[in-house]
Order: C-alpha cells, then sequence, then structure tokens
C-alpha cells in the first residue's frame, strides 16, 4: 500500500514515501507529492518483494517503513483509521528538504546546512564511528567556538582505487583541514594543514577492538601525515597533533576517503572548477582544457590529487586547488539546482554518510543533525580558507619537499582562530576589539597591593603558573596572589574570572598582564570576604609579561581565499 492510499503525500511521514514498482518489484522513494513514480536510482536502497505463495525471496523491511498492510478484501473504518498515524501540519516544499544529513567532508556543516531529504535508519547505519577518548567532545553541539577537524587518507579502499595512495598503508592524515567555527556563527575559518609539515606528534591513547586501550609513543619532528595510521595511531591522534600545533581543542573529526570525492561530486550532478591554461597529466590522468569545466566521479579525483599541473607542483599548491574545489562544491551544494532536487539531495545524504567515519561523539544521524543545525548560520561570503604560513624546512636541504611552521606569521593565525577574529570580516570585528578594549580602559583601577587573584595553569607551558605568580609578586607588588595548580579543563585562551565588586581589580591586572577584553569574564553576583579573582592561562600565554592580544586582521601575504568566490587554478 503505498503513501497515496492515506493521504496526499506531502502529509504523510516521510517514511510512507518508500513505494512499490509493481514492474520492477522493488521498493523506491517517491520523491515528489503528485505524478509519475521516480525511476529506480543506483543510490536508493531496493527492497525486494513477492507476492504469498509465488516463492523467490521474502519480503524485507524497507528503511522505517510500518506494517501497514490489509488482507484482501479489507475495508476502511473507524478502527483502521485510528491504527494510522495523525497527519502532520501542512509544510511547505522547502520545509521538507530543510533535513540534514550531516557531514560532507565537513563544509557540508555550513554549505548543505539548508539541504538533504530524509533521515533514515539507513542513513545511521552507513556512518563509520571511531572512539578517541578524550580527544573529542562527547557533545555534538556547543555555546562556544566549534573545530572540526576533515581528514583525508590515502587509504586504498573501495572499488576503483586500488591504484591510488600507497599500496598495504593504514592511510595516512594526507588532507587536513581544521574547520574553526565563531562562538557567535558568524564566521568560519577552513585552515588547511600540509601533509609534509615537520612537527611533533603527542603521545597518544588508542582504543583497541577488544576494549583495551594501548598508547602509541610520541614522535618529535617527523611529517604530519604519520599522524594517523602509522604506528596504530587513530584520527584521535590527529586531533591531539592539531592542538599540539595551533593551540585549539578539537571537538570532532570527518575522516574521508577517495570514493568521497567521487561520490559526492556525483550526487551534486558535478563541480565547477576553473583552470587558466589546459592541462593534461599523465600520472593522474586529468585532462582539462582551459576555462570553467564540471567535474565528477574520476575526473574530479584526479583534480584534487593531481600534483604536476598547477604552481610549483608542491602539495602547498595542491592544497589551493583542493580549497578551489570545495569551495565550489559548496556554492553547488547551496545552489538552487541542488536543494530544489529531492533526487540529489537524497543522493548526496546517502553518498555522504556511506563516505564518512566520525567520532562518536556525533556518531549518529541525530548528532550529525544537530551539530548542522547548531552552525547553519554561517554564511559561505565569511567562510574563509587558508593555509597554515610556512617555510621550506632548513634541515631538509630541498625546496618544497618538507615545511615547518612560519614563526612569525603561524602564530598569529593561531592567535586569530583562538580569539574568533574574523578573516573576512575583519573592520567589522577589529572596531568591535577597540570598542570593547575602550570600554576596559574608561573603569578605575585598583591599587596593584589590593589585587587578589589566583592563578591555574589551563593549557600553558608546564610551570607558568608559578613563574607568573613569582613575577607578579616580586615585579608588580600584587602580593595577595596565590598559585591554584592545573585548571579542572585545558583552555585556548586566557581567561580571568571576577565578580562585579572586583571589576577595579579585573582591569589592574589587565593592566599589569597585557589581557585584551576578550578575556575578562566578569560573574554575576559579588564577591565576598577575600574570595580571589581566578586567572587562568590558556594555551595562547607566552609568559609572564608577555601581552596576549590577538591580531586584528591576517599577517601580510598568507594565502586565503573566501569560499563564495571562484578562482581559477594557475
Amino acid at each position: 500500500m503505498d503513501a497515496q492510499s492515506r493521504g496526499r503525500a506531502e502529509e504523510v511521514d516521510p517514511a510512507d514515501q518508500w513505494v512499490l514498482n509493481p514492474e520492477t518489484g522493488n521498493y523506491e522513494l517517491r520523491l515528489t507529492p503528485s505524478g509519475p513514480q521516480s525511476s529506480p536510482s543506483a543510490d536508493a536502497p531496493a527492497r525486494r518483494t513477492t507476492a504469498p505463495g509465488r516463492g523467490g525471496p521474502r519480503r524485507r523491511e524497507v528503511p522505517g517503513q510500518r506494517d501497514n498492510r490489509r488482507a484482501p478484501g479489507a475495508q476502511d473504518g473507524p478502527a483502521a483509521a485510528a491504527g494510522r498515524r495523525k497527519r502532520k501540519p501542512k509544510a511547505s516544499r522547502k520545509k521538507k528538504v530543510l533535513v540534514w544529513t550531516g557531514g560532507v567532508l565537513g563544509f557540508v556543516l555550513v554549505a548543505g546546512s539548508t539541504g538533504a531529504y530524509l533521515l533514515y535508519q539507513h542513513f545511521n547505519n552507513n556512518l563509520n564511528t571511531v572512539d578517541v577518548g578524550d580527544a573529542g567532545s562527547k557533545h555534538a553541539t556547543s555555546d562556544g567556538p566549534v573545530n572540526i577537524l576533515i581528514i583525508g587518507t590515502d587509504k586504498r579502499t573501495g572499488k576503483g582505487n586500488e591504484g591510488y595512495g600507497d599500496k598495504g598503508s593504514e592511510g595516512h592524515a594526507d588532507t587536513n583541514i581544521l574547520f574553526h567555527v565563531s562562538k557567535d556563527r558568524t564566521n568560519a575559518t577552513a585552515l588547511s594543514i600540509p601533509r609534509d609539515l615537520v612537527t611533533n606528534i603527542p603521545e597518544c591513547p588508542t582504543k583497541q577492538k577488544d576494549g583495551s586501550t594501548k598508547t602509541v609513543r610520541a614522535e618529535s619532528m617527523v611529517r604530519f601525515n604519520t599522524s594517523l595510521g602509522q604506528e596504530g595511531r587513530d584520527p584521535g591522534c590527529t586531533m591531539r597533533t592539531v592542538k599540539e600545533l595551533t593551540g585549539l581543542s578539537v571537538d570532532h573529526f570527518m575522516m574521508a576517503d577517495f570514493n568521497a570525492v567521487k561520490q559526492l561530486s556525483t550526487a551534486v550532478g558535478g563541480v565547477k572548477v576553473c583552470l587558466t591554461k589546459p592541462v593534461n597529466d599523465p600520472k593522474s590522468h586529468l585532462k582539462l582544457p582551459a576555462g570553467v569545466s564540471k567535474i565528477q566521479g574520476e575526473q574530479a579525483l584526479a583534480f584534487v590529487r593531481t600534483r604536476h599541473s598547477f604552481g610549483n607542483e608542491s602539495d602547498l599548491d595542491r592544497i589551493k586547488q583542493q580549497q578551489q574545489f570545495l569551495s565550489s562544491m559548496m556554492r553547488q551544494m547551496k545552489s538552487d539546482s541542488t536543494l530544489s532536487s529531492p533526487t540529489k539531495m537524497y543522493g548526496l545524504a546517502n553518498a555522504a554518510t556511506k563516505a564518512l567515519t566520525v567520532d562518536s561523539g556525533i556518531g549518529s544521524i541525530k548528532k550529525l543533525t544537530s551539530l548542522a543545525q547548531d552552525l547553519s548560520k554561517v554564511d559561505l561570503k565569511n567562510v574563509t580558507f587558508t593555509t597554515v604560513p610556512v617555510v621550506d624546512n632548513p634541515a631538509d636541504g630541498k625546496v618544497h619537499k618538507t615545511v615547518v611552521i612560519d614563526p612569525v606569521k603561524a602564530p598569529q593565525v593561531f592567535s586569530m582562530m583562538r580569539a574568533d577574529v574574523s578573516f573576512t570580516e575583519v573592520k567589522k570585528k577589529e572596531s568591535e576589539a577597540k570598542d570593547a578594549q575602550a570600554a576596559l580602559l574608561k573603569g578605575a583601577r585598583a591599587q596593584a597591593s589590593a589585587v587578589r587573584v589566583r592563578v591555574l595553569n589551563g593549557g600553558a607551558v608546564a610551570g607558568s603558573a608559578s613563574q607568573t605568580l613569582l613575577w607578579l609578586q616580586n615585579s608588580k607588588g600584587v602580593l595577595k596572589s596565590d598559585n591554584g595548580g592545573n585548571a579542572p579543563a585545558k583552555l585556548a585562551t586566557t581567561t580571568l574570572a571576577y565578580a562585579p565588586n572586583q571589576a577595579d581589580q579585573a582591569r589592574k591586572l589587565a593592566d599589569l598582564m597585557g589581557l585584551p577584553a576578550t578575556a575578562l569574564k566578569p560573574g554575576t553576583q559579588d564577591a565576598v570576604g577575600k574570595t580571589p579573582m581566578v586567572l587562568t592561562l590558556g594555551a595562547d600565554f607566552k609568559g609572564a609579561g608577555v601581552p596576549i592580544v590577538a591580531p586584528a586582521k591576517a599577517p601580510e601575504g598568507i594565502q586565503k581565499v573566501e569560499a563564495d568566490k571562484s578562482v581559477c587554478a594557475k
């Protein structure tokens, strides 16, 4: 019995839109409220059925469908009507497509936040999950900034991928993008981390199949891409490496293999890319003319993998074309041609969930949906792609073979992200920062001898709390200060929590420490007696007396591009 037997298709439960096609014997998804039934899709799950007594396979459950079959000759009546689900209020056509699949190379968290068609257990079963322990958050959403690590591996999984990547590899962290969304959800930064960046990989506890925990040893000055797969490292190890590198705590990860690019680019009907010159690369098999082309499947994978077609043929230039591709795919997913097509949206949801491996904190469609809805306010024009500023590794001796972070520019970029400074709304954020700092400066100051503060280490270098305490007491006359040890949790940024009646003390300490207005966290109740303020030194703390002020704009010369702009590969 199909959806129309119970009422109009747009008024019924989504699960009832799976209908039997008598010509094929398959269950198919009725994607339109009226008109002819959709043709079978390679991506849509089919369910065979045969009439009783005719042999063949038994009837199999359709995802989410209720068993509402009636006996031959049964009539509609009060009893039958009572057993049916109540009709839902009629919704607009657009509302019916506003259901999220979650994921799609991470950026779909913003790009596809207005799309996807149905949430079925079918999609839920597609997802693979990994328990990364305390490397990530157990909660899908957050009231603060959100950091999601997108990992593209070179593991040879999936049909047709035997010729890609390293044979027998467990999968390196080949493509890495830290997607940072601001606390107010007005902007996002997609930070590419070069796979050939030489850095430190911290000690990493990993969950084993038998439930035990194995700790993988730390390594110094090795390539970033070895943070995954090698020595038994899981995505949690890559998350920990990113945190040590940037000072940003990673909440979740999403990992995809070669099939993700092929399937997702096909699901949206192709992705437009622009080339300044024709390309014919025998190694990646990419062959495209100059100008704009629409690519999908194997051709799309060739575009994001080629290293010999653009720029100086290094991984740094390949990152640029990957950013171009992802920006274009985001725009395509936001387009009316995608959002208005239930067929495309179903294909996208199916491809996305099949392609993704995620952490257990977002390991269900429901959790992914919550996360996507939380981040859906970010406009593409306020999403900036950039890359960790690097310089050639002096220890390597070869140009662009391996790189190390730029000691001047990279810390500025990390500091901007930790402070939620937008790369696209620089003037607005700069103005807000100045206003907040001006308001801070207007108030009265207490004497240093009257400042009462407890210092905690919440992510700074070991010993920072003790050194700061000595500096405050011996150099600044803040004698009513004590060491509170380690904070309950690590913080990306330094904070000073104080009561309303301690505002003059807070302003004085901010002057002494060089704290920005954003570091001050006023409470709602006055302090009683000798209750101290609490200064928690975060990952951005560089030492006693070193000002903690995030730059108001990006350093000169860094590579960046907004997601709403089309850029041609050179």
